[in-house]
């Protein structure tokens, strides 16, 4: 596994490199994409961090895994390629943002046009064997993840975390509070969407509210 990272997030992440658990992980990495079919594909697994340097991070949204489907993941948390049937969890976060922002359902599904506006799209776990979910879990990459986002709690100033559902919202303690937005709710997933957890948020008029009120110009989402 080539670490081919953004210089900004290179040099406050070197230590994490360096640290046995992070040498394993590249271990069981290297041999998964070897012996198996496994998502997203190399030169994508850090593409989040090459689409968002540190210092443009005015958003944070996390995701657990990547999709684990021929052809969907792209290294961007709930993101697909182009041309690529948006999957459902996909679909109620664009039919919440029509509902919030009166954004018109878009075509594509890849939120490379996100990122390049300052929106981390982190999955908490950056691999996984295809038709597999979970199958990359617990291996490293969550320490690592939860690494990234502290340094984003200490490094940026002004950040909206938008945490949906149980496991990101466990990632509130690592997050400073006094100088950063954090925003809960359910998962976009059907099961959690469903029960009333999720839609009527307004998660993204909430975070160009706050980004404005600090200077920060707001997402075209």
């Amino acid at each position: 596994m080539n670490v081919s990272i953004h210089q900004s997030w290179k040099e406050v992440l070197q230590e994490e490199f360096s640290k046995p658990y992070f040498e394993q992980l590249v271990l069981f990495v290297k041999r998964e994409y070897s012996e198996n079919i496994c998502y997203p594909k190399g030169q994508q697994i850090f593409s989040a961090f090459n689409h968002c340097p540190l210092p443009e991070v005015k958003v944070v949204i996390i995701g657990q895994d990547p999709y684990h489907g021929a052809g969907q993941a792209n290294g961007l948390c709930f993101s697909v390629h182009d041309g690529i049937p948006h999957p459902p969890s996909l679909v109620n976060i664009f039919r919440e943002l029509n509902t919030d922002l009166g954004v018109p359902y878009p075509l594509s599904g890849n939120l490379e046009r996100w990122a390049s506006q300052g929106v981390l799209l982190l999955n908490a776990t950056l691999t996984v064997r295809a038709n597999s979910a979970g199958s990359h879990q617990k291996q490293g990459w969550e320490t690592f993840t939860d690494a990234v986002i502290k340094a984003v709690s200490t490094h940026c100033n002004h950040v909206v975390f938008m945490l949906w559902g149980g496991y990101a919202k466990e990632k509130a303690k690592l997050i400073d509070p006094t100088k950063h937005c954090i925003l809960t709710a359910g998962h976009p997933s059907p099961l959690s969407a469903n029960r009333g957890y999720w839609f009527g948020n307004k998660h993204f008029s909430q975070a160009n509210a706050y980004l404005k009120a600090n200077g920060k110009n707001e997402i075209i989402w």
